[in-house]
């Protein structure tokens, strides 16, 4: 544990989360609109996705409260994100990809803000890369069970493995004593670049085959 855990977090992380948090929000009211949600459902749908991952991360660590509910700002900024894709869902809703690609910068920010986070209390290498993935999977996971779809990680989509990736170069190049900037970079590219590349080249992860017992 840090010696003060109710000290300022750092800005790179400050940063890292609210863009995430931005980014991930536009992602789950995208969804809500598509589903045709009125604006509550839009604000509420995108600060689930955005806040989710980064609340049970700090719940799991011990960073308490979480910072969703210890900052303003972490609370403003999913509100504005709602409020942002139900202005222009119009233009938003006609590009098909943009779901995917602003999940896909969400769970980068995520999993690295999250690794950081984990590694800035105290836990292992392993345990902050696990971390970092839990922050960038949560909030989707919530967003596609509020709007009654089976959520991405559990549909063969590589998900989960980009984040875990990402994670883990920004855990390692933390202990390697690499500027923050560029362990973040460079932990965000990484999963940024595998999770975009899995939904333009369709790659799968390995499913059962065969059909299922009961």
């Amino acid at each position: 544990m840090p010696t003060d855990p109710f000290r300022e977090p750092s800005t790179t992380l400050v940063v890292l989360d609210l863009l995430g948090i931005f980014v991930f929000a536009i992602s789950g009211a995208l969804v809500g609109v598509r589903k045709g949600y009125d604006v509550f459902g839009l604000v509420v749908l995108g600060g689930t996705t955005g806040l989710g991952g980064g609340f049970l991360r700090d719940v799991l660590i011990g960073a308490v409260p979480p910072a969703a509910l210890a900052d303003w700002r972490y609370l403003l900024v999913p509100v504005a994100a709602g409020l942002v894709a139900f202005v222009f869902h119009p233009a938003l809703g006609r590009m098909e990809p943009t779901i995917n690609i602003f999940d896909a910068f969400g769970l980068s920010l995520f999993c690295v803000a999250g690794a950081l986070k984990a590694l800035d209390y105290g836990l292992g290498p392993l345990p902050a890369a696990l971390m970092g993935m839990v922050t960038g999977i949560g909030g989707g996971i919530a967003r596609d069970l509020l709007a009654g779809r089976v959520p991405v990680v559990f549909r063969g989509e590589l998900y989960a493995t980009p984040a875990l990736a990402g994670a883990a170069v920004a855990v390692v190049g933390t202990r390697a004593d690499l500027p923050g900037s560029l362990v973040a970079v460079a932990g965000a590219a990484v999963c940024l670049v595998w999770r975009l590349l899995a939904v333009w080249r369709d790659w799968q992860a390995p499913m059962p085959r065969g059909p299922a017992s009961v």
